[in-house]
């Protein structure tokens, strides 16, 4: 029996995004919030994220200038993060930033730098404490 899209959703998120952020994004689910939660899971997680047309680092970087464009900046810094684990350089992330300014504007570049520099310091932070263990 092939797995739900929810299922495969969540294994991919807690791929992307990390399995300590997904599993309290979800245990912080409530009867008000958990249909979409739900939804996000099953529909962009599983059904878009999930497809093998891109792999998860180009999807990554895509997201990065779609939500930089947007100055969806929590989203943007998860999605930092998310890119880093796909294997996406800190060098790429620069330079996708850096087109952003050209077709996004410049001040919603700015913004973005501002949130990557913060979100790539977090995940570094990440990183090193896991290696201590």
């Amino acid at each position: 029996m092939e797995k739900s899209m929810f299922d495969k959703g969540f294994e991919n998120r807690k791929k992307v995004l990390g399995a300590q952020h997904v599993e309290k994004s979800w245990a912080a689910a409530d009867d008000f919030n958990r249909p979409i939660q739900e939804l996000v899971t099953a529909y962009c997680w599983g059904e878009v994220w999930g497809r093998e047309g891109l792999p998860h680092a180009t999807r990554s970087m895509l997201n990065i200038a779609m939500l930089s464009v947007m100055n969806r900046n929590h989203e943007l810094g998860l999605h930092v993060r998310g890119a880093l684990r796909n294997g996406v350089t800190v060098e790429q992330i620069q330079e996708i930033l850096m087109q952003v300014a050209i077709y996004g504007g410049v001040p919603a570049s700015l913004e973005a730098f501002r949130v990557a520099s913060e979100a790539i310091k977090a995940y570094n932070a990440e990183v090193a404490e896991a290696a201590k263990t």
